[in-house]
């Protein structure tokens, strides 16, 4: 398309947008809930022609040579869309914040201040290679009265493109508006990049991706952005550490699912548990055929690794591969993690109470562990129901981002005649 065009495409999504925003914010929660159910139903009931489409793009991902941690993550299983539909269930079970007052006061002059839950309006999203966040941004935003208006990655585009279907005919089969949720299905990058600064009809946009996506976001919107970022996740082995459950966290953390944002990506071990503790944690790794960049101290006591970069300290991998940096103390952990870190997920392995309250503390990020997997951040295992994505960033949202973080507020005022003097 020239330029002209993609205006003109972009333009009409983007009233379509604008004109369901004026049903779906005012809908009761009832009526919010059973669309979600009916949704749910809807994606168990065409599972079949759902993987039939993710097929047609893991077909093309593996002649793409697509790397195995972001294959995982574009897969899709009739687990995964039973999951995806209990999403969807959940959501519907949770508080509709929409509505909520969360305070309210008098003044001397006898006005009453209230500060009032209410939609963002339209959301915007641009994603990669993972078709279940069509659903899980979906139903979040469908709770809170928002639009969607959703630019999918192309390696997903087949299975993007009929979960879509299925939540339309769900809104549908209510008598509401279709475009309440809309798939860009465009993959040329001008399509993207106009997308970004579509200012009169997108409140709000957000990136869930690599870097390099989260990066061209930030950079090029002109919509207000919440950053989602990328997840050097570090754990950290104190000197006080209970070693078989440091050995069992990692293990979790860094090869239950290698292609996500929480997973592990590096080790802080204290030098005095090193001799001790890497031969512990080489033979568990080992099986799961995980490399281990190690710098010099920790590579003394490990019969095979790779000699850790400074560049390796800083490295989302998303791969069977994971970093290790030697430190004196708690307080030379916390400095480097807080140096290569990503603001993501951070975790102590700790009995002593000190350091972990002194790591909850001083560690800059969106959640802080004590003797937990890093695996942990996410939506729904926060009670969140689904999760639009975690944010890394501090303005309006950190961390796992459900219904409250896709919300804002605007104030509402009563008085009896007051005139200000």
């Amino acid at each position: 398309m020239n330029e002209i065009e993609v205006m003109e495409f972009l333009t009409n999504i983007g009233k379509a947008a604008k004109e369901a925003s004026m049903t779906v914010s005012h809908l009761g929660q009832l009526k919010k809930n059973k669309v979600l159910v009916d949704a749910a139903n809807l994606l168990r009931k065409y599972t079949d022609d759902i993987l039939s489409a993710n097929a047609q793009d893991l077909q093309k991902a593996k002649e793409e040579n697509m790397p195995e941690g972001l294959q995982d993550r574009l897969k899709l299983t009739t687990e995964r869309i039973d999951a995806m539909a209990a999403g969807l269930e959940e959501i519907a079970l949770l508080p509709d914040p929409i509505g909520n007052v969360d305070k309210m006061w008098k003044r001397p002059n006898g006005l009453t201040i209230g500060q009032k839950r209410v939609p963002l309006g339209v959301v915007g999203v641009i994603y990669e290679a993972r078709p279940n966040v069509t659903s899980d941004v979906f139903g979040l935003c469908f709770k809170t009265g928002n639009v969607v208006i959703l630019k999918g990655g192309s390696a997903a585009l087949h299975s993007n493109d009929e979960i879509t279907k299925v939540l339309k005919l769900a809104l549908e089969e209510n008598a509401l508006n279709p475009n309440a949720v809309q798939l860009i299905g465009e993959s040329d990058r001008s399509v993207t990049t106009q997308f970004m600064k579509m200012n009169d009809y997108i409140d709000v946009l957000i990136p869930r991706g690599g870097a390099g996506l989260i990066r061209s976001v930030v950079d090029h919107a002109t919509i207000p952005v919440i950053e989602t970022g990328t997840g050097n996740c570090h754990i950290y082995v104190d000197e006080d550490a209970d070693l078989l459950m440091a050995v069992n966290i990692i293990e979790n953390a860094k090869t239950q699912r290698i292609g996500v944002c929480n997973a592990c990506e590096s080790l802080v071990i204290h030098e005095k548990v090193l001799a001790k503790f890497m031969p512990l944690l080489e033979e568990r790794l080992s099986k799961h055929h995980v490399e281990i960049r190690a710098d010099k101290e920790a590579a003394k006591y490990l019969k095979s690794c790779t000699d850790a970069s400074e560049e390796d300290f800083y490295k989302e991998y998303l791969d069977y591969i994971i970093s290790v940096k030697t430190v004196q103390d708690i307080d030379e952990a916390i400095r480097h993690i807080n140096l290569h870190n990503t603001g993501h997920s951070e975790a102590i392995i700790t009995n002593n109470y000190s350091n972990s309250e002194k790591f909850l503390e001083e560690i800059d990020a969106a959640c802080v562990y004590v003797n937990a997997s890093t695996r942990f951040t996410d939506g729904n295992e926060f009670g969140f129901g689904a999760e639009i994505g975690i944010s890394t960033q501090k303005l309006h949202a950190r961390g796992p981002m459900g219904l409250q973080a896709l919300t804002t507020t605007k104030y509402i005022i009563y008085g009896n005649g007051q005139i200000r003097e």
